[in-house]
């Protein structure tokens, strides 16, 4: 099984924190997705295997209008084999939301939304400068549940300098209350060339707080898992059966195709990325050519990425996988280093390999660094 990855690089307006690529000049939504379904025809041999998950990222690509994701779904179904069933999330602004557009969207596969609340208090989504209301957030999930889709994730961005603790677990109860089935939650972060970091350099607002969104971590842990979430990614909690099937496969290193501007695409032995610039991009496809760098990926880079993904996931890493795809001496490495946080009280057995512990997890990335097989 496999899945594409299609990148919708348009939003209406940057969020300060933002650093992903896309372009507030949305009148070249329509060139832009002339060139997405060209290049969806070039790549269609890039997998060879059922497409069991389909993601609309960006972006924003609750932008796009029905005809424009019509024509891609068809392009999809076209040239790709699809899976009897087929996961297809489509990320969306809570602005962009009325009953038309739900309807539309249901009516041509799309059967999740990831919706971009981020929070339900007024003062942090003009700090994030988000585009929408709090009342828009609630009237996308009544709305969304209304016309059947009930599958819904929610974004949430913790650690922020103006959200207290009540807030936050205010947003947690409210969640709650709409009885939503999964829950994406990202500590602020501080990337280069965003509005953000131009603003904390020049004095005009205040550093990251890390013992704040600690805190804020573990409130959210304790919350989410109360309502009968699994915490199956440091990021991402779900309800049984609800887990992210896209996200997931990405995290057990599953092939993937991604098409638009700076897409990444996996086949698990090179990664590809796409050229981040919408108008190169679309005289590149124009020309037939899809504009993309590779990277072979060394045993050492396989099994470091394999580090860092599996001790994100609740279940850890495997003795038995480490051995079967990168040898005894990458395994002898891992059970020496795990050993050392073992003793630390930060990993511990499981019947296949070893996980973080709960007081662990908000360090996952920098534990997993001390396993990296340096050549």
């Amino acid at each position: 099984m496999a899945g594409i990855y299609i990148h919708i690089p348009f939003c209406r307006k940057a969020c300060h924190y933002c650093n992903f690529h896309f372009s507030t000049q949305t009148q070249y939504i329509a060139p832009f997705t002339t060139a997405l379904l060209n290049e969806l025809a070039i790549q269609k041999d890039y997998l060879n295997t059922p497409i069991e998950t389909i993601y609309f990222g960006g972006g924003t690509p609750s932008l796009l209008t029905q005809q424009h994701l019509e024509s891609i779904m068809g392009q999809i179904s076209k040239h790709y084999h699809l899976a009897e069933t087929v996961e297809c999330t489509l990320e969306a602004n809570p602005d962009d939301i009325n009953l038309e557009k739900l309807k539309a969207w249901k009516s041509i596969g799309i059967n999740r939304l990831s919706l971009g609340i981020q929070s339900f208090q007024s003062k942090a989504l003009a700090w994030m400068n988000r585009a929408h209301s709090v009342d828009q957030s609630h009237q996308a999930i009544q709305l969304a549940q209304k016309v059947g889709i009930m599958n819904l994730s929610i974004d949430l961005i913790y650690g922020t300098p103006h959200l207290t603790d009540e807030e936050l677990i205010a947003d947690l109860n409210t969640i709650k209350s709409y009885n939503i089935p999964h829950v994406s939650c990202y500590a602020l972060t501080v990337e280069e060339k965003t509005a953000l970091h131009k603003m904390i350099q020049q004095k005009k607002m205040g550093n990251i707080d890390a013992e704040r969104q600690s805190t804020h971590f573990n409130i959210i842990v304790e919350h989410l898992e109360a309502q009968g979430m699994e915490h199956y990614e440091i990021s991402n909690f779900g309800l049984k059966g609800h887990r992210s099937k896209h996200n997931s496969n990405y995290w057990k290193g599953v092939p993937y195709l991604g098409v638009g501007p700076s897409a990444h695409s996996f086949n698990t032995l090179s990664r590809q990325w796409n050229i981040a610039n919408n108008q190169l991009y679309i005289q590149s496809i124009t020309n037939g050519i899809v504009p993309f760098e590779i990277e072979a990926l060394p045993l050492a880079t396989r099994y470091n990425e394999y580090m860092m993904i599996s001790l994100r996931c609740m279940e850890g890493f495997s003795n038995q996988t480490i051995l079967d795809r990168f040898g005894a001496d990458f395994l002898n490495h891992s059970l020496l280093v795990a050993s050392n946080f073992e003793t630390r009280g930060q990993l511990i057995k499981t019947a296949t390999g070893f996980t973080l512990t709960k007081e662990a997890k908000f360090f996952a990335d920098g534990i997993a660094a001390d396993f990296f097989w340096i050549d």
